[in-house]
């Protein structure tokens, strides 16, 4: 896993690397564009108007719905991606900090319409998912909706089967979703896959 530094370091040529990836339908990206284009969405067909987005990067997607007058609130761990998803979005409230740890105080004052979370709870472990996820449902408002666009597979047995099938490129350190596992946390949580590797998950309010 890739700490602060890590991603620091990533940030410029973050948003190009992961568009070869999902271009070429490879792991760990394939179906990156249509993921984040499906939350895009469905947050504009709700008339979403606050958004709090969980490890937002370059705010590639948060900056479209700031575009659409969305207030945006957030929290990563990377200055250099803060910085940029600042250029993007002066008027947002970013907060920097490990969500490992929980979410920044100012951003718990808040409740919002929506709560993303794209390609960032891979890096906790499976119990920490759980418990994260909970903690976020109560700072929806009534009929708001949790999306979480990751990368996901349907059992523990279609897991091992993509990392035999990748073989190096693996990354032994990420704890990918499991959708029979999560589901089974969250039973009114509600799935869409868009590659063999990732999927949208959806928890209303």
């Amino acid at each position: 896993m890739l700490d602060n530094k890590g991603f620091d370091l990533w940030a410029e040529g973050y948003d190009a690397s992961v568009g070869l990836s999902d271009a070429e339908g490879r792991y760990p990206f394939a179906g990156y564009k249509q993921v984040l284009g499906e939350i895009y969405r469905r947050i504009l067909r709700a008339e979403a108007k606050t958004v709090l987005d969980i490890g937002f990067g370059t705010a590639v997607l948060t900056a479209k719905l700031y575009e659409q007058g969305c207030a945006v609130w957030g929290q990563d761990f990377s200055e250099k991606m803060i910085a940029l998803a600042k250029e993007k979005m002066p008027e947002a409230g970013l907060y920097r900090g490990d969500f490992s740890q929980g979410l920044a105080e100012p951003l718990k004052q808040n409740r919002y319409d929506a709560i993303i979370a794209t390609y960032s709870l891979h890096h906790l472990t499976d119990g920490q998912k759980t418990d994260f996820i909970k903690s976020l449902l109560p700072l929806l408002r009534s009929g708001g909706c949790v999306y979480i666009g990751d990368i996901a597979f349907d059992s523990q047995a279609d897991l091992e089967e993509n990392k035999v099938r990748i073989g190096d490129e693996w990354d032994e350190e990420e704890h990918y979703f499991i959708v029979e596992n999560i589901r089974a946390a969250f039973p009114t949580m509600q799935f869409q896959r868009f590659s063999f590797c990732a999927g949208l998950f959806t928890i209303v309010k």
